[in-house]
């Protein structure tokens, strides 16, 4: 195990024993408010300082990890889910249903990803819903064209040629034996996903069009802490660490799976 891949688990693993059992650990609640300690810089009392209407930094960031892992975790599935499947049956049937796929996702390609998301996001009521859902919107599309091109390498070789000829049927041949062995390139993909889903839902919840108020996000804090940066940087400085040791551990994550997965190295 290389030493990229062993950074990235152990950032993810971090992350998900935050998520799990970090608002148990937390000093107070998500509701806890006391102005007369608003803006307070970090102290003992509260050891990432206190935000605005004095909420606890630290207990924001514990509640928050399990919002942005949430949010990572659904929207690469939702993309997956969606991806894979059509990029199977793009790359296997090909004709008609590969270039109307192909055009689609052009079409989608020709739009930043985060604008899209922005604008679907503006129209929808903020709720973590539909933050996965306006991040899901333009999410697949990687997945759909990636496996596609491994498909289209794939479906001409030995083994598929005699799942033919053993009369085995498209569903099987596509999710039993192709998919299988193009799971490195998808799992790949997938890790970098992580991390842009959570960047996404960061930058949507600092725009104010993520999660619905009062729900604890790296990005409403983060957005909290722009607006006053000279008088309480650490505001802007715990979160942003945060969201950065995040996507850094996913990346670090992605990078491990590829040179693990590689046969060639």
């Amino acid at each position: 195990m290389n030493l990229l891949l062993k950074l990235g688990l152990a950032g993810f693993t971090l992350l998900l024993g935050a998520a799990l059992i970090g608002p148990f650990l937390a000093p107070y609640s998500v509701a806890y408010m006391d102005i007369s300690r608003e803006l307070l810089s970090p102290g003992e009392g509260n050891l990432l300082g206190t935000g605005v209407n004095g909420i606890d930094v630290l207990s924001w960031l514990l509640h928050g990890c399990r919002v942005s892992l949430t949010v990572g975790l659904s929207v690469v599935a939702v993309s997956l889910s969606i991806g894979v499947t059509m990029g199977l049956m793009a790359g296997y049937f090909g004709g008609r249903f590969d270039y109307a796929l192909m055009r689609v996702i052009d079409v989608l390609l020709a739009f930043p990803g985060i604008l899209l998301a922005i604008y679907i996001a503006a129209v929808l009521p903020p709720s973590l819903t539909n933050v996965v859902l306006a991040l899901s919107a333009t999410g697949w599309v990687g997945y759909a064209r990636l496996v596609r091109g491994q498909v289209l390498q794939v479906r001409e070789m030995d083994y598929v040629q005699a799942c033919h000829a053993m009369g085995m049927k498209a569903p099987r041949i596509m999710f039993r034996h192709i998919l299988p062995n193009i799971a490195g390139p998808v799992m790949v993909h997938g890790s970098f996903g992580l991390g842009g889903a959570i960047l996404g839902e960061a930058a949507l919840s600092f725009l104010g069009l993520g999660v619905a108020p009062g729900t604890p996000s790296w990005g409403a804090l983060l957005d909290d802490g722009a607006q006053d940066l000279l008088v309480a940087p650490h505001l802007a400085i715990a979160p942003g660490l945060a969201i950065l040791l995040a996507v850094l551990s996913f990346n670090f994550l992605g990078d491990g799976l590829r040179d693990h997965l590689d046969v060639r190295s």
